[in-house]
């Protein structure tokens, strides 16, 4: 038996004015996953427990099958695993974000996505001024990376910090981390500023038009975490496809095979085509693959509409269309469609509604649904009030 997950991050979102009240996926041509709810199965399921934040760390945990208030422990961790950091249990790692900052509002969360390349540059000058014995930045892709603290004191897990993509627009000394021992991450974060706003690199990105990386954003701190592998929990082999580190990281943790795709950028340009093609090609010796497509959440924080409906479109044509053609007419396989989260366009970060997912394959049987929509998922009984709960039932059609 064939398990396969393909997600579309953010793809969810509340109605358009500018769309006539249909929301992106309404209005999107989703012909792969509209025959999925036809002739199989819509639901909800809600991600994201109450009382936590709706991060990507956090739902997609929920979708591999693990309840993320018992075992998640912060975002940094997740990513560090996936860069090959071994955390000791003392050790604390933050998401270090490079960001635009003008006359002290938060302008763009990801310096203009700035090439990892760029970064890397970044980040040994951060290590030359800042870096000591316990303290490190690590490059990770584009505009997220990381810094560890070695024997960090524990108060720095209870400080708030604000997601940098929460916070576009808004004022950069109201949204400085808070708590008791937030002082040291603050000042890590405006002497940050010093060093990075004369660096030749963001002088010439300054020069092209390009939002230069003027500053460092500490959030998503976490400690080591400890979850059983799916083997374990499943019996089954996998592997994960995705651009992004946390999502790798974890799937690192659990005991996937993580498959890099060259193309794969995490962004808009990113390669859908390549990521199915070795999302079958796993499956030959693999019995679960969990597929990630970051473009649809990047175009939410960007609030823009035509880039997100056709990251919804892309996903459906390149990647849901792509893996249905090659299991479609087998018998042992189901596959599971759905975003994370929603990321809507008017709000431009995550929020924790439940979320509509398709089900198609093996031992499932079409619900007369009309098409794959947040609308059309409503009028299912299939709802998932602990998110992940809904891998046991995908996995074992538990009636």
């Amino acid at each position: 038996m064939k398990y396969i997950v393909l997600v579309g991050d953010g793809m969810a979102d509340y109605p358009v004015e500018e769309l006539n009240g249909k929301t992106p996926l309404e209005a999107a041509k989703t012909p792969n996953m509209d025959f999925i709810a036809r002739c199989g199965m819509l639901g909800q399921t809600k991600t994201v427990p109450n009382k936590m934040a709706p991060a990507s760390d956090v739902a997609n945990m929920s979708i591999l099958g693990y309840d993320p208030k018992k075992y998640y422990t912060g975002r940094g961790p997740l990513e560090a695993a996936n860069l090959g950091i071994e955390l000791d249990q003392k050790d604390i790692a933050f998401r270090c974000n490079f960001v635009t900052v003008n006359n002290d509002t938060l302008v763009d969360y990801s310096a203009g996505h700035i090439t990892t390349k760029e970064a890397g540059i970044l980040i040994d000058c951060l290590n030359q001024k800042l870096g000591t014995q316990n303290l490190r930045f690590y490059c990770g892709v584009s505009y997220r990376n990381l810094m560890i603290i070695k024997d960090a004191p524990e108060t720095l897990l209870d400080i708030y910090c604000f997601p940098p993509h929460d916070i576009i627009g808004k004022k950069v000394s109201r949204h400085l981390p808070e708590g008791k021992g937030a002082e040291f991450v603050v000042n890590l974060m405006r002497e940050s500023s010093k060093i990075l706003a004369s660096h030749e690199i963001n002088q010439v990105r300054i020069d092209l038009g390009e939002n230069p990386a003027d500053m460092i954003w500490l959030w998503g701190q976490g400690s080591k975490p400890n979850l059983p592998t799916y083997k374990e929990k499943y019996n089954l082999s996998g592997s994960v496809i995705s651009a992004v580190d946390l999502i790798k990281g974890l799937g690192k943790i659990i005991g996937l095979e993580v498959i890099n795709i060259p193309g794969a950028t995490g962004y808009y340009n990113t390669d859908y085509e390549g990521k199915a093609r070795a999302a079958i090609r796993t499956l030959e010796d693999k019995d679960f693959v969990f597929l990630h497509i970051e473009a649809p959440d990047e175009a939410g924080h960007n609030g823009d509409l035509r880039e997100k409906i056709t990251a919804i479109e892309r996903f459906d044509h390149f990647v849901v269309g792509k893996v249905l053609n090659a299991f479609k007419r087998k018998k042992n396989f189901r596959i599971l469609v759905l975003p994370d989260h929603p990321t809507p366009l008017s709000v431009r970060t995550h929020t924790a509604e439940a979320v509509p997912f398709g089900i198609f394959g093996r031992d499932i049987f079409g619900g007369g649904f009309l098409c794959y929509s947040e609308k059309e998922a409503k009028k299912s009984n299939l709802f998932f009030d602990k998110g992940y709960k809904l891998i046991d039932y995908f996995l074992k059609l538990e009636q």
